[in-house]
């Protein structure tokens, strides 16, 4: 047993509690107060030095696999010119000398001094082993002449892929991320998923919604990590990417959904999120809806008859009404109490959105980056919505009609950093929607683990409950709002133990980490 005291533990509890001592046995809370009752006065002791300490946060969007893949390449999206481009993508060849292949990440017309993104014939200039750069929100990418040489047909005859430019959009996109990923070796991805499971716990985050199945052979992908999960630090709950309940079901996962398959549009980046009225800068373009109404109907009926939790990525109006109505139509026609399904992004949701979500009991995982993201900027935004680009992600009317709002990061879109999104939450551009630091933390905690029913063992510091917390300098609900994003983790504690960041990879360590972990007795 260990005694934490001397600290300002901030509960997250649906009351706010505030209390100095913790104490937990093993990998679970059995006490919380003000005093250190006589039965635990010989334990060992912790001072806490009057430390901020909270639930270990959340990330309730995350393409975890895809996040592990990118964070071990080349990323762009600071490059300051396709000249700095060229050397970023170099350098990482420099020291891959055996690479027969390049993904990397991030390219924005808004940072680079062109203002414009790269084609194919830039890229030709760049490297020559074949490279598909994924534009920094995960909709598009481009590829140079050797990738597109070595692309199969069904990618290069689909009408998203412009052979002008090496572009791919909508599906041509998906084919092609498909393709190339699964050139990745299952060792590197295991490697690399250890390593990026480690950088989140960096950040404090100990509770993960991870979408996976992007196309590897047989779902691989998904298979692996409802395998390696449980050797993972933190806690995973994995929605698989299909419209295909079945494939669900056979490997008794509880959750569905996501983006790629359940991408109901598109994205502002690519203008082609779905719009109720057209582009500010091209009336006549209102984006697209991958699927037609009866289609996503029919799927989340089967979803939701299956016992099911859906989520479904929808950033345009048009396509928050269509994952609503076909909602709507899940639960009439099997009504359920026990789980909220996921609107993923709701980037623009009207008041007539914002209540149909709250009277479904509908969940709404929202990234808070959005709201302030270089890479895809106000002025960007404002040239292509006008009126509306003020008008996205109001936090304040969800909350306030009841909705239950959840945060997260859309890595690799935005790099993971609950800190700075409780920050921008609580500072958004339209002071009227912004949340209180209390509301913006139970968004990362709270509310999280509760969205997806964990919330008996997660998402706040009560007795009975994970041991999972991070230690911060300052007092995250007492400082002025303006200085969140300044806050620094001290420590971070999962499972009742110490995080220790920058450990040396051992394979075989973390197989047998695996294997211990499907054992009846092990878990989280």
């Amino acid at each position: 047993m260990r005694v934490y005291y001397n600290g300002h533990f901030i509960s997250c509890e649906d009351s706010d509690r505030c209390f100095s001592v913790m104490i937990t046995d093993g990998d679970k809370i059995i006490y919380t107060g003000d005093a250190i009752p006589d039965q635990y006065k010989e334990c060992k002791k912790i001072n806490m030095r009057g430390y901020t300490i909270v639930p270990a946060f959340s990330d309730t969007h995350i393409h975890f696999e895809s996040y592990a893949l990118f964070r071990t390449t080349a990323d762009v999206r600071d490059a300051r010119d396709f000249e700095d481009m060229s050397r970023i993508l170099n350098r990482y060849l420099e020291k891959h000398p055996k690479a027969t292949f390049f993904p990397a990440y991030g390219c924005s017309a808004h940072i680079v001094a062109e203002k414009r993104l790269p084609t194919r014939d830039d890229l030709d200039k760049m490297v020559s082993i074949p490279l598909l750069i994924v534009k920094y929100d995960g909709h598009a990418a481009v590829a140079n002449s050797a990738l597109i040489q070595a692309l199969p047909h069904d990618v290069t005859d689909d009408p998203g892929f412009d052979h002008r430019t090496g572009w791919l959009y909508q599906n041509a996109f998906y084919k092609a991320v498909n393709f190339i990923t699964a050139k990745i070796s299952p060792l590197a991805l295991l490697k690399g998923m250890a390593e990026a499971a480690d950088e989140l716990a960096g950040q404090g985050i100990g509770y993960i919604h991870s979408v996976e199945g992007i196309g590897y052979k047989n779902d691989i992908d998904v298979d692996t990590i409802n395998m390696i999960c449980g050797a993972l630090p933190q806690k995973f709950t994995i929605f698989f990417q299909t419209m295909d309940v079945n494939r669900v079901m056979k490997r008794k996962m509880k959750h569905i959904g996501g983006c790629f398959r359940l991408a109901l549009d598109g994205c502002f980046g690519s203008e082609d999120a779905a719009l109720k009225d057209g582009y500010t800068n091209d009336p006549s373009n209102k984006g697209f809806l991958a699927y037609s109404q009866e289609e996503v109907n029919n799927f989340c009926i089967r979803a939701n008859r299956a016992g099911l939790q859906i989520a479904m990525h929808a950033i345009g109006d048009a396509a928050v009404d269509q994952a609503l109505t076909a909602f709507e139509a899940a639960l009439n026609d099997a009504p359920r109490d026990d789980v909220h399904h996921i609107l993923i992004h709701g980037d623009l949701m009207s008041d007539e959105a914002i209540e149909k979500a709250a009277r479904l009991g509908i969940t709404v995982a929202v990234q808070p980056a959005f709201l302030d993201w270089p890479q895809e900027p106000e002025s960007y935004l404002k040239t292509i919505l006008g009126d509306r680009a003020a008008r996205i992600l109001p936090l304040r009317a969800m909350v306030d009609a009841g909705i239950l709002v959840t945060s997260g990061s859309d890595g690799p879109c935005t790099i993971p950093c609950p800190i700075e999104g409780i920050h921008i939450a609580c500072n958004h551009p339209d002071p009227a929607q912004a949340l209180t630091p209390s509301e913006a933390l139970k968004t990362y905690t709270l509310w999280a683990a509760r969205s997806a029913g964990d919330d008996d063992l997660y998402g706040s510091l009560t007795p009975g409950k994970k041991a999972n917390f991070v230690v911060l300098d300052k007092n995250i609900l007492g400082i002025p709002k303006e200085e969140i994003r300044d806050v620094k983790i001290k420590g971070v504690f999962l499972n009742g133990e110490r995080f220790r960041k920058g450990r040396p990879f051992d394979m075989g360590g973390f197989l047998l980490k695996v294997v211990r972990s499907k054992l009846p007795f092990a878990g989280k």
